[in-house]
Formats: C-alpha cells, structure tokens, sequence
C-alpha cells in the first residue's frame, strides 16, 4: 500500500507540474500585449518585464517553467501576448527569436525628417538611420536608380507588417516593393499610355496630396494641373514654394518670389522632383483625373477650392478669400484685446 501511495503521488505529482508547464492557458491577457525586447534578456529580467505589463501570469511559477524547460534567455524582438499561450510555446518562440510582426504605419505627406521620424518611432532602428538612405548618394538609391526626393515619394502610405528589429534599409525596400505592387504593377497599362513618365506622374502626385485638404478634390485638382501644363501655363502650385522657402507656414508675398527650381510660379513645368510621398488616391487622381475646363483655384473657409475657367472668375474668388482672411485675423486681434483688458481688470 505505501508503494501504491508512493507510486500515485509520484503520478500526480508529474501529471500537475506537466500540466503546467504545457498548459495553452498558462500566460493570458483578454487585449493584445506587447513585449518589446531591446537586448538579449535572461528569465528574471523577463519576468519582472511581463510582471510591470500586467499580464495574467503567475511570475514565480514562470520563472519555475523557464529553468525547468531549459527557456532561459530570449532574443531580441517583439513579442504580441494576445488570448492565451502555455508556456513552452510562448518561452520558446522567445529563446528562438520566433518574432510577430510590427505594424507601421508610413503616413502621406512626408519629408525625409519626419519620415524618419515616424520609423525610427515605431521600429528599434535609430532615425538617423533612415535619414541617412534619402541621399541621392546613399547605396539604396543608386541601386534603384533615383534621387533621394524620389525614393522618398515611393515610400508609399500604408499600414505594413516589419520585423520590429528590421534594419532601415530593409524597412525601406519592403515599402519600396509595395510601391511597386501596388502602383507600377497595378496601374501598369494607364502609366504606359501616359504623356508623362512615372517619375512625374509621382511629382504630380506629390503636389496633389500636400493641395487637397478635402480626399474627394483630387482627381478635380489634378485635372486643374494638367490643364494647365497642357497650355504650357505656370503651374503655380503654393506647395512647391513652400517646399522651396523649406517651411510648413503660411506664405507670404516675397515668398512667390523666391528664385528656386521648385517655385513654379517663376519656373515652368513640372519640378525637379516629387516634394513628398503621395498616397494611391493622388496618384490615381493624376492617371484617372477629373476632365474639366478648370484652370484656377483658390482656398475655401472649410479647406476646399473655389475652382474657375476664367482669370476674372479667379480673381473675384480670390479677392473674396482676402477679405474672409482679413476678418478673421481681425476677429484674432478684437479677441486678444478684449482678453487683454480682462487680464489687466
């Protein structure tokens, strides 16, 4: 009987710590938790990491499965707790480096800086990274043949799923591909009829998507640009001045007046380059544009255009846009007086 005894608690003994260390319930959390490993990372350090998370864990026996099942250092990466995993399966995935993907999203209208930016934000890679391939000089952009403004504007906006310890360089030739699945591949036969190469179709595309506030507008504005290239008239985008004068503001007369290739107020055509990184919808608008005898545009209260045929419709719409600006910088200047003299009562 004492051998029995002995032999049963031997069983269940076994049986529970099997049970355990195997069990798919043993690590849960009810919303995705994301651990993010910058080094390699012996088991007391994870432990305490996932304990600061506040996942459903008993810390002291997961520390027990780790040097029981042999788990006791893991690799650096991203690893996503989401629903419930057992030990083995979670603690090993770890030790192997067996990573989950990221999700980055690149946003459109960017710069190299805060492209980088953004990157270096959601992936371990340092901005300055980034930064470093948008040189017309960098090893990435000889490769595909482009400037470092046009690797740029390929760098098409969406939601991707990277390795979260991706280098930058392989970062950017996985957005790089999409771009070309996405557009060069998908809009093959409408960039082939094109009068303009895919290069300006992007540079177009580019100045559509820092124009339009409102989505709906930009087969509407592309239309507009193409009517005017088409007449051989200045494009006179404000985003290539502003591009041009290299700040985000709101721009003033001497502005339009800057001697650069990019103000195409004074120069004619297309710019020397994209100015930003155009999502599909702007560069669907320049390859399907809204056919129109538009020629003019000017800025409405809500972010919109007043759009016109002729240079008198124009010039009234803009006059009229002057006189909103004026009384709302005059609305502005009452507002701060009256709460200057409240201040000072």
């Amino acid at each position: 009987m004492l051998v029995a005894l002995l032999v049963l608690t031997f069983i269940l003994t076994a049986g529970s710590r099997n049970y355990r260390l195997y069990s798919s319930s043993s690590i849960q959390s009810d919303h995705p938790v994301y651990v993010y490993l910058d080094d390699r990372t012996g088991l007391e350090e994870f432990a305490e990491i996932l304990d600061s998370l506040k996942v459903n864990v008993d810390i002291e026996e997961l520390k027990w499965a780790g040097r029981v099942l042999g788990w006791r250092n893991y690799r650096t990466g991203l690893y996503i707790i989401d629903d419930a995993h057992s030990y083995d399966d979670f603690l090993s995935k770890m030790a192997r480096g067996i990573q989950d993907p990221a999700r980055i999203t690149v946003l459109p209208g960017s710069d190299p800086e805060r492209f980088a930016l953004q990157m270096g934000a959601q992936l371990k890679a340092d901005e300055d990274e980034f930064l470093e391939l948008f040189s017309d000089s960098s090893e990435i952009s000889r490769e595909f043949g482009l400037t470092g403004e046009e690797l740029l504007s390929r760098m098409l906006p969406n939601t991707y799923e990277i390795y979260w310890t991706s280098s930058p360089e392989g970062a950017v030739r996985r957005i790089y591909n999409e771009f070309n699945r996405m557009i060069e591949n998908r809009y093959a036969d409408q960039i082939s009829q094109s009068r303009y190469s895919l290069s300006e179709i992007v540079t177009l595309a580019s100045i559509v998507e820092m124009e339009a506030k409102v989505a709906d507008e930009k087969p509407r504005i592309a239309g507009l640009y193409l009517n005017r290239l088409s007449r051989n008239m200045l494009l006179q985008a404000d985003p290539t001045v502003i591009y041009a004068v290299g700040e985000r503001r709101r721009l003033l007369f001497k502005d339009y007046r800057v001697d650069h290739p990019y103000n195409t107020y004074l120069y004619a055509g297309l710019p020397p380059g994209p100015i930003t990184n155009p999502d599909e919808s702007s560069i669907r608008a320049v390859l399907q544009p809204e056919e129109h005898d538009y020629f003019y545009m000017v800025a409405s209260p809500n972010g919109s255009h007043r759009f016109s045929r002729t240079f008198e419709e124009h010039r009234q719409a803009s006059e009229e846009w002057r006189r909103w600006i004026q009384e709302q910088y005059r609305i502005r200047d009452e507002l701060e007086r009256l709460e200057a003299e409240n201040s000072s009562n």
